[in-house]
């Protein structure tokens, strides 16, 4: 059963400040950590471009987070495809098998999948696609408050200067024809060429995903073809950000944004030039062969470049397809002493880190 997109038009008052977050995968801390950051209070607008929950154990108390800020706040959320897992598997809203379920959530996830949690919560079982009529019983009756709330959600909300959507759009008339998954879940929305009138806003597709030389969490901006992409990886990446975009006061205006991280903060004490023509490896292009395994750092080929690089060795990840890892590079940073670092982590001889949202490494000294 295929749904249409819900639009809804939206007002944003050129007196008040607004925000826009994407994808937060239940990471609490760093939702609270980035309003903090903004100086979020109630004379500013919040809009939340879906993915609240799925892949942190912390999804369902950040889901009541935000239903309390909807109550407290002028908060505009949108659903995503994260987000609509659990009502389209109570609700049997869209022609995903149990199998589904199993293989892509429930399987792999355990408690990270806040479905998982859900039913065991409400005492039933999720661990088989037997268990699933019990558990879609259970839950509907245990988190009915939950359930209305991503119900009310919408796909799209636009005014005449942006449309805002979880994945992407393919056009900006009509929309209430588009498929509401299609909405949701659109891989690669800057690889599609499009442009549009209105700013299109959307989070789904980690930023860092779209640069193969530098790995960079920073929101993207595409002026000319008015698109701003901002999810920087929260929860998904080992060295992910939660942006917040703040959007101009009036149209043709200059963005800024602040991200939040959770990473200890460190000054350089040492200068540092940027390394020349690095990599970024990354998502769905991680493979590796290994060619020397060290206790911190393993030297390894990335396959799809041929390039030989030192990989954190806690990030390598075996599997029936062989050799892959977290997001890696060897970019190194440039610095400047009297910089602010976040440290991600730290070894013998040197620190992964971030410096304006860019990750790399710095071989200097840290205070």
């Amino acid at each position: 059963m295929s749904l249409k997109a819900v639009v809804r038009s939206i007002a944003l008052p050129p007196d008040r400040r607004t925000l826009v977050i994407s994808d937060i995968h239940g990471n609490l801390p760093f939702l609270k950590g980035v309003l903090d950051k903004a100086g979020f209070c109630k004379e500013d607008i919040l809009i939340i471009l879906g993915d609240i929950l799925e892949r942190n154990e912390g999804s369902l108390d950040t889901l009541r987070y935000v239903m309390e800020l909807s109550r407290r706040y002028t908060v505009y959320t949108l659903l995503g495809n994260c987000d609509n897992i659990i009502p389209a598997f109570v609700d049997q809203r869209y022609i995903f098998s149990d199998e589904f379920y199993h293989e892509r959530w429930f399987g792999r996830l355990g408690e990270k999948s806040v479905l998982v949690k859900m039913a065991h919560l409400a005492g039933v079982p999720i661990e088989d696609p037997a268990d699933y009529p019990a558990a879609r019983e259970a839950i509907a009756r245990a988190f009915q408050p939950e359930l209305d709330f991503l119900r009310s959600l919408p796909h799209i909300y636009v005014n005449g200067d942006y449309l805002f959507v979880h994945g992407g759009v393919p056009r900006e008339d009509k929309l209430e024809e588009l498929d509401a998954y299609d909405c949701m879940k659109n891989d690669d929305f800057l690889g599609q060429g499009r442009s549009f009138r209105r700013w299109v806003v959307v989070g789904h597709w980690p930023v860092t995903l779209y640069r193969g030389d530098i790995p960079s969490a920073k929101p993207i901006l595409e002026r000319e073809r008015h698109i701003a992409s901002i999810d920087g990886g929260c929860t998904l990446k080992a060295d992910g950000q939660l942006n917040a975009l703040i959007l101009p006061r009036e149209p043709g205006g200059e963005f800024s944004y602040v991200a939040y991280d959770g990473f200890p903060v460190m000054t350089a004490l040492d200068g540092q030039e940027p390394s020349a023509d690095p990599v970024n490896i990354r998502w769905g292009r991680s493979a590796l062969e290994v060619l020397e395994r060290g206790s911190e750092l393993s030297l390894c080929r990335h396959l799809e470049t041929g390039r030989v690089l030192e990989v954190l060795t806690e990030y390598l990840r075996y599997d029936g397809q062989g050799v892959h890892c977290e997001d890696s590079t060897d970019y190194h940073l440039p610095v400047t002493p009297g910089d602010r670092l976040s440290v991600v982590r730290r070894i013998s001889r040197g620190a992964l880190c971030k410096k304006d949202g860019v990750t790399g490494w710095y071989f200097g000294r840290l205070r």
